[in-house]
């Protein structure tokens, strides 16, 4: 049984994660999304009022264990209309990964509006679930795919993705949250090696958003790069019902 969310808190910004959080590759290792959404959300919690989050940069050092992890943060850093902050990820006294945001200011300005290509609705999609993991629970038990466009495995695709479950017991996920659940998905979304012989790890997300997504379904319109030197790319529309609300993208090592 899927757990009822993907940490639980602890004291003193200690969380354990909870078997919802379980990725593709390791039995004992966690997802890369639930542990990059934890960390932005955080670390924009630090931010002042009125600021907006713009780019949450996530550096994966290493595999990040089931168990009980803890965030260290650095003191914001920046002017009135820009702002930075850095964070860590602790599993006792190692970081297991590091985290910058960006935000700016948010104001009122004249501005055109812009329309951006929207993706079929998620009510019309294939429901879907990842083929490679091999545990009855986790990230892809935790989640709900509804595949809108392309061929899983053979090139772009277009899903929808939604939490079945919230980051933390009784806290409605904030949309910061449900972008970095879902924008790790962007290369298990579009393989193009086959998944049965090779793996294609991220070690790093980096999400740029120019405005905060609606609703709790994610649009992920995703697209892998792959080259004989083993290094690739996943880079994703991110959208949500208006259209186009950020961009996601994975540098992936290839084995």
């Amino acid at each position: 049984m899927t757990p009822s969310s993907f940490y639980e808190a602890l004291e003193a910004g200690r969380y354990r994660a909870t078997e919802a959080c379980r990725g593709p590759w390791s039995r004992d290792h966690q997802h890369a999304g639930p542990p990059s959404a934890l960390l932005a959300r955080d670390l924009a919690a630090a931010l002042p009022d009125g600021l907006e989050v713009a780019r949450v940069t996530v550096e994966l050092l290493r595999p990040i264990p089931l168990g009980v992890v803890h965030i260290e943060a650095e003191p914001p850093a920046g002017g009135r209309r820009v702002q930075r902050i850095r964070g860590r990820l602790m599993v006792d006294d190692r970081a297991v990964a590091e985290a910058s945001l960006v935000a700016v200011r948010s104001a009122e300005i004249a501005a055109p509006a812009q329309e951006t290509p929207r993706l079929p609705p998620p009510e019309g999609g294939e429901p879907f679930v990842f083929p490679f993991f091999d545990t009855p629970v986790g990230y892809h038990t935790a989640v709900e795919l509804r595949r809108v466009a392309g061929v899983f495995g053979e090139g772009p695709t277009a899903f929808w993705l939604r939490m079945r479950i919230p980051l933390l017991p009784g806290e409605a996920p904030s949309p910061l949250t449900r972008a970095l659940v879902a924008a790790d998905s962007g290369n298990g979304v579009s393989p193009v090696l086959d998944w049965r012989t090779r793996t294609f790890i991220n070690p790093e997300l980096t999400v740029h958003l120019f405005r905060p997504p609606e609703g709790v379904w994610i649009g992920l319109d995703a697209r892998t790069h792959a080259t004989p030197t083993g290094v690739g790319l996943a880079e994703t529309r991110l959208c949500d019902g208006r259209g186009t609300f950020g961009r996601g993208a994975q540098a992936l090592l290839l084995e």
